[in-house]
C-alpha cells in the first residue's frame, strides 16, 4: 500500500492529545507521513515535539460562553486559524485528517469542510462536546469510546471503538515499569493523579498522608500534581514532611510525559473520571479510586466513575467529601484487604479494550 499524509489534531487536555498522538503513532509506524496540527503554548506542542512527525501550529483557545468583545476577539481569532490552516491543507495535501475535539481541533476541521478534504473525528466522553456535535455532520467518520455517545452524534458513519490508547499498555511488564521508576518490584505501589491540569481537591488531601502511606505502610506513591499546583504543592510538602526529597518511596512530579510507565507501576490510581484516564487504568488493570470533577461538561466525570463502580472496578468519592481523612481510609481499605484490591483490579481488567487504536486507523485508510 502506497505511502499516505494525514494530519493529526487535538489538544489541551491529555484527553485530547494522547489518543491523538496514539493515532498519529500508529501512521508514523505503517510508514505514513505524519502533521501535528495543535496550539504551540498547550500541551501537545511539548509531547508531539519528542515525535518524529512535524508540527503545525494554530493559534486558537477556548470559546467564550457569553457574548461580548471576547466572544467578538475570538471569532476574529477563529477565522485566521481557518485561514492558515487552508494553508497548511493547499501545501501538505493530506489524504485525511484526523481530530480529536475540543478547540485545537477545530480550525483545521473547518477547513476541510472548506477545501472538501475528508476527516474523521473521535470523541472520548459519554455526552460528546461541543465541536464534536457541530462538526460531526460533515465528519466522512466519527469514532466515539461510548455507545450512549451516539444519540447526540449526527453522523451515519458512527463506530464505538472505545478509546485510542498507546500499544505499550499491552506490552509494558509491571516489573518493568517499576525499574524505569527507580522502584522496588515488592511493594505496593500508588499513583496520585489529577489528570494534566492537576487537581487541587486531591492533591491538598494527598500532600497530609504521603509521609503515612510511604513510612507507615512502606507504600511506594507516584504523585503526579499538574503543572498549575506544583509549587504550591512543594510549598506544602516542605511544612508537613521537610525529607520527602530523600524519601524512596516517594516521586512527585508536576507531570509526566510517560503516564503509560506510570500507570503500569501501579496498583491503585487515584484520579478524576474523564474518559482517557479510566481507559488508561482499564488497561493497566490497576485498581481505582474515582474523585469526579464536580464542573465537568454535563457531568460526564461523575457517570463515568458511577459506570466503573457499578462494574465493581473502583471506589467512588465525591469532590466534597475528599479530605485527608477519606482518602486515607479508602487508600488503607485496598493496601490491607488483598482481596478486596485484587477484585477491583480484576474487573478494571475485564473492561479494558486495547483494539481501539487498530479500528480507528483501518477506518481512517478507508475515508483516504
Amino acid at each position: 500500500m502506497s505511502e499516505k499524509t494525514y494530519f493529526i489534531t487535538g489538544g489541551g487536555t491529555g484527553g485530547h492529545i494522547y489518543p491523538a498522538v496514539a493515532v498519529a503513532d500508529a501512521l508514523h509506524a505503517d510508514g505514513n507521513t505524519v502533521f501535528y496540527v495543535g496550539n504551540p503554548q498547550n500541551l501537545e506542542f511539548e509531547i508531539v515535539k519528542k515525535k518524529e512527525y512535524e508540527f503545525l501550529p494554530v493559534n486558537i483557545h477556548g470559546m467564550p460562553r457569553k457574548m461580548g468583545l471576547p466572544l467578538v476577539q475570538w471569532s476574529i481569532q477563529l477565522s485566521a486559524a481557518v485561514i492558515k490552516s487552508v494553508q497548511y491543507l493547499h501545501k501538505y495535501k493530506p489524504d485525511a485528517v484526523f481530530g480529536t475535539g475540543g478547540y485545537v481541533s477545530a480550525p483545521i476541521l473547518i477547513a476541510c469542510i472548506i477545501m472538501k478534504i475528508p476527516y474523521m473525528m473521535h470523541d472520548c466522553d459519554a455526552q460528546p462536546g461541543l465541536v464534536t456535535r457541530k462538526l460531526a455532520p460533515h465528519a466522512s467518520a466519527v469514532s466515539l469510546a461510548f455507545e450512549c455517545a451516539k444519540e447526540f452524534v449526527n453522523n451515519k458513519n458512527c463506530y464505538v471503538n472505545g478509546n485510542p490508547i498507546r500499544t505499550k499498555f499491552k506490552a509494558l511488564l509491571k516489573s518493568e515499569a517499576r525499574k524505569a521508576l527507580g522502584f522496588s518490584n515488592y511493594k505496593i505501589t500508588v499513583c496520585l493523579m489529577g489528570g494534566s491540569q492537576g487537581a487541587r481537591t486531591i492533591n491538598d488531601a494527598a500532600v497530609e498522608i504521603l509521609q503515612t502511606l510511604t513510612n507507615k505502610y512502606d507504600v511506594q506513591v507516584i504523585f503526579q500534581t499538574g503543572k498549575k499546583n506544583f509549587e504550591r504543592v512543594v510549598e506544602q510538602l516542605i511544612k508537613i514532611y521537610p525529607e520527602y526529597e530523600k524519601d524512596k518511596n516517594l516521586l512527585v512530579a508536576p507531570y509526566f510525559d510517560d503516564m503509560v510507565t506510570v500507570l503500569k507501576a501501579s496498583d491503585i490510581a487515584v484520579s478524576r473520571a474523564g474518559s482517557l484516564s479510566l481507559s488508561e487504568i482499564e488497561a493497566s488493570g490497576i485498581a481505582s479510586i474515582l474523585i469526579p470533577y464536580p464542573y465537568a461538561a454535563a457531568d460526564h466525570q461523575r457517570k463515568n466513575a458511577k459506570f466503573m463502580l457499578d462494574e465493581g472496578a473502583s471506589l467512588y468519592l465525591e469532590d466534597h467529601d475528599v479530605n485527608e481523612k477519606t482518602l486515607l481510609e479508602n487508600l488503607t481499605l485496598l493496601i490491607t484487604d488483598k482481596s478486596k484490591l485484587a477484585k477491583l483490579q480484576g474487573a478494571a481488567m475485564k473492561l479494558a479494550k486495547y483494539d481501539g487504536v487498530d479500528k480507528i486507523v483501518e477506518q481512517l485508510k478507508d475515508i483516504s
